[in-house]
C-alpha cells in the first residue's frame, strides 16, 4: 500500500475531523403556544408561523 509523499499539517487534520461531529438541531420558542420547535418552521403544535395560521391538507381515505 502505497504511503504519503507529503506530510499533512494539523491544520488540514483538524479540518477533516471538524466534520465528524454532529450539531444539535437549535430550537426556538413558539410565540403563541410556548412550545419549542425548529426555527423558520411551522409550530407542529398550533401549526402557525409567524402569526399566521397553517393548517396541514387533510386526508380523504
Amino acid at each position: 500500500m502505497p504511503n504519503p509523499v507529503k506530510r499533512h499539517s494539523k491544520t488540514r487534520r483538524n479540518q477533516r475531523r471538524a466534520n465528524d461531529f454532529l450539531k444539535s438541531p437549535s430550537m426556538s420558542v413558539c410565540p403563541q403556544c410556548n412550545e419549542p420547535k425548529m426555527p423558520h418552521r411551522i409550530c407542529p403544535t398550533c401549526e402557525t408561523y409567524k402569526g399566521r395560521e397553517y393548517r396541514k391538507a387533510e386526508k380523504n381515505d
